[in-house]
């Protein structure tokens, strides 16, 4: 991949987010943390739905195949999104009800598409 093709992706990813968390903000979402990265992965957005603590994992892909952008996160992503949840939980007194959502952004002028509780921890 090019550099300017991996700063269009770069870009596209960063407006996906945005999109994202106003997207959940609308929906009362309260966003606390973007781009949660440890060494040992990254959580796109970290949010309160109440008293529920919600790690999303934004993926936006302009074509659908492959499964599109739900279908790309696979049990590799989400161990390491797993990994990166429990790191900022470890940073907490205490750990809240927690849930692993997915938003995702099909094609290049797609809505976004809401998957609560998308997988659990294992």
């Amino acid at each position: 991949m090019t550099s300017s093709a991996r700063a269009s992706a770069r870009r596209r990813g960063e407006e996906a987010e945005e999109l994202a968390a106003r997207f959940l903000a609308g929906r009362g979402l309260v966003i606390v943390a973007r781009n949660y990265r440890t060494r040992f992965g990254e959580v796109d957005l970290v949010a309160h739905d109440g008293a529920t603590l919600v790690f999303v994992e934004v993926r936006a892909r302009s074509w659908s195949a492959y499964g599109g952008a739900a279908g790309s996160v696979d049990a590799h992503k989400q161990r390491r999104l797993v990994a990166a949840a429990r790191h900022y939980l470890s940073r907490l007194r205490a750990e809240p009800p927690c849930r692993f959502d997915v938003l995702t952004v099909q094609g290049p002028q797609g809505a976004p598409a809401w998957i609560r509780g998308a997988f659990e921890a294992r």
